[in-house]
């Protein structure tokens, strides 16, 4: 996913040498502090403000700080070390008082673990604190203000027919760093700016911001602007929106409302951390007990619009293409969710390509025979690598 491919740049002359390669439960809440505290210079270590400042100019994802730790960055999938000096706990005590309130840091030395987000004047970056062997560590995730659309990312085009319809339930699934939440701003966006909409977002924490055009645009955040996940969701039927998007479906009471709200006329955007479109729906199925597993497949194949499940791939020239998994809910697929055979389901999306569906080694294979990614890195993330390297085999 191209969010982060933009050109590399060079360090101010104050700082080391370019950084050379290497190897929840806590309230969120997004917090806008002055300006940058100083005190971490003392130590010959730079502000937060400065270490996000060079990953957003560099173009790097993800920013990973700890006592003990040398500070470094992700740089398009790949773990890069830097020349600054191992952290110590007052340094990095300072650079959470430049991202949390006095509140905050309490909360995280009580739990050992928080989720949350912060605006610096030039990118958003989502907050993951967590406690650890040699001390508090911290993984910073850059969000880009410019929203990219379907279009600059090369999305395929049935991601658009989704986001036109009026009302079900659509899926974004991968694991982490996947791009599920660049994909669904993407979408947010396309319906912000082409239908008159209302739409509610309920993230913990929030990550893109969109300002309203076509439609109305409201976000909440779980921890800021509501206490629970599930009470924002449960309003928000009754706040007439037409667009919900409810972040992470974590249980199964989140999934339920999600499935009522789909059923009463809304879209609904939701993400799993699954990585095929079968396996999110032998996972939402999981959610309930045996007892009700007839009348949940019944309600998933009525509601469901379908599920884009992707993951990230490095390509030839060093920057990273998406791959995808789709399931499009025709009515042949409705008929094998409701029976419960997604043997059958996987079957359907290898052939049904007119209906925009296609399967993670369809998308890789054309991705190596379009020569932007290596066979070998293709089936090493295949989820099927044998029958994958039998069909590059035939193509030599």
């Amino acid at each position: 996913m191209p969010c982060h491919q933009r050109g590399s740049a060079g360090f101010p002359p104050s700082f080391p040498p370019r950084p050379t390669s290497g190897q929840s439960s806590g309230r969120s809440r997004e917090v806008h502090n002055p300006a940058p505290r100083a005190a971490a210079h003392g130590s010959g270590s730079p502000s937060l403000e400065e270490i996000v400042r060079i990953a957003h100019d560099a173009g790097h994802s993800d920013v990973y700080l700890g006592v003990g730790e040398v500070p470094r960055y992700r740089a398009r999938g790949d773990m890069q070390g830097t020349e600054w000096p191992v952290t110590h706990a007052e340094v990095f005590q300072g650079w959470l008082q430049e991202i949390l309130t006095p509140q905050q840091i309490d909360g995280f030395n009580r739990d050992k673990e928080f989720d949350g987000s912060h605006a610096f004047p030039f990118v958003r970056v989502r907050i993951n604190l967590m406690d650890s062997l040699r001390g508090p560590a911290m993984v910073l995730r850059l969000i880009p203000q410019t929203i990219l659309t379907m279009e600059q990312l090369h999305l395929p085009s049935v991601l658009q027919s989704l986001a036109a319809r009026p009302k079900g339930l659509i899926l974004v699934t991968g694991p982490t760093g996947s791009g599920k939440s660049t994909t669904l701003a993407a979408m947010i966006d396309w319906i912000n700016r082409n239908e008159a909409r209302h739409i509610l977002t309920i993230e913990d924490p929030v990550e893109f911001v969109h300002e309203s055009r076509k439609s109305l645009i409201r976000h909440r955040e779980v921890g800021s602007h509501t206490l629970k996940f599930h009470n924002a969701l449960r309003a928000a039927l009754r706040e007439d929106p037409d667009v919900i998007l409810v972040g992470e479906i974590r249980d199964q009471e989140t999934l339920s409302t999600a499935l009522e709200a789909a059923q009463t006329g809304h879209l609904v955007f939701g993400t799993l951390h699954t990585n095929s479109a079968v396996k999110t729906v032998e996972r939402v199925l999981g959610m309930y007990p045996p007892e009700e597993q007839e009348s949940v497949r019944r309600s998933l194949s009525k509601s469901l619009l379908g599920v884009i499940a992707q993951g990230l791939i490095k390509t030839t020239d060093g920057k990273r293409a998406a791959y995808h998994d789709i399931l499009i809910n025709t009515d042949a697929c409705k008929d094998y969710i409701q029976r419960g055979a997604l043997d059958e389901v996987e079957e359907i999306m290898e052939r049904s390509g007119f209906d925009g569906m296609v399967t993670t080694n369809q998308s890789l294979l054309a991705l190596v025979e379009a020569d932007r990614i290596d066979g070998d890195q293709a089936v090493a993330v295949s989820l099927k690598p044998n029958e994958l390297a039998q069909a590059l085999r035939g193509r030599s």
